[in-house]
């Protein structure tokens, strides 16, 4: 599962360096040419170079904007990191960071926040201060509830806590108004309650849980387009899951369902519904397969 994480987190690096115009903003791997640049630097990128620090003198960049530190031997986030007032991209994936010093309300202007693979145990409350953040990655760490300053930040349109520990989740997710991304695969999530969801929510990532039930609210999520809510214990599906009008792919593979609602047959967008390894009967999936002419059904 780990190197699973990892594949996904540099999958998710080359999308923050794809809005990046290699030929604009080139990338030094160096400090002393950062340094000896005569030109203004704006990104650099420090990936496995086996540092257990930040080099001091990169507080002298003070244009750059897009910083790579992932896959080093970095046990804190060093103070001269927060000195860097224009910066927008900070990856720090794949090191020993135990916690988020308070000094992360100084990087205002962050969009783009990558720890995957670190240490942490909770996120730091200063972190709702930045009301800039578009995109934040912590999977892998040893978070066990998700973490309320997220949901002080409505600008935010993606969240990866895959592979933690989360088990619980206070019913405020809907105050993230802008949230379209929410990835919450591999927890220890069993209860979901009557949890809310923002009404923007298009991708939704359940999978490897011990759900039983997923939450009545969630069939309101009308601009949702996918749902995999694979490998848990759900045992049966909502008649008001013909709320989910946009709805294009649902996985609900390995659980405990025997059969699923005709009302699902009005979801008419639906092109992939997933439900092998569900106890369902032959006869109700050909059922199925008939309210849904227009659907892939896989089982």
């Amino acid at each position: 599962m780990k190197k699973l994480i990892l594949f996904i987190s540099i999958l998710s690096l080359s999308k923050v360096n794809a809005q990046i115009d290699p030929v604009k903003y080139p990338t030094f791997t160096n400090i002393e040419d950062a340094l000896n640049s005569k030109k203004a630097v704006y990104s650099m990128s420090f990936r496995e170079k086996g540092m257990f620090n930040l080099p001091p003198q990169i507080v002298k960049l003070d244009s750059l904007f897009f910083l790579n530190v992932m896959a080093n031997k970095l046990e804190k986030m060093d103070q001269e990191l927060f000195r860097l007032k224009e910066l927008e991209f900070l990856n720090v994936n794949e090191n020993s960071i135990k916690y988020i010093p308070d000094e992360i309300s100084q990087l205002r202007k962050l969009t783009t926040f990558s720890m995957n693979l670190n240490s942490l145990t909770s996120i730091n409350p200063n972190i709702a201060k930045l009301q800039n953040l578009k995109v934040v990655h912590f999977d892998a760490n040893n978070l066990n509830t998700f973490p309320e300053a997220l949901m002080k930040i409505p600008t935010l349109e993606e969240i990866n806590l895959q592979g933690n520990q989360i088990s619980f989740i206070a019913d405020r997710l809907y105050q993230i108004k802008n949230l379209k991304f929410l990835n919450l695969a591999n927890n220890q999530i069993n209860d979901m309650g009557d949890l809310s969801f923002p009404q923007n929510l298009k991708y939704l990532e359940l999978q490897q849980n011990a759900i039983g039930r997923l939450p009545e609210n969630l069939f309101k999520a009308r601009e949702l387009e996918f749902l995999n809510a694979s490998d848990n214990n759900i045992t049966e599906i909502s008649s008001r899951v013909k709320g989910l009008k946009n709805i294009v792919s649902m996985n609900l593979a390995n659980n405990n369902l025997k059969d699923i609602p005709v009302e699902i047959s009005q979801l008419k967008n639906l092109k992939t519904l997933i439900l092998t390894g569900n106890p369902i009967e032959k006869s109700r999936i050909e059922k199925l397969k008939t309210l849904l002419p227009e659907t892939q059904v896989y089982f």
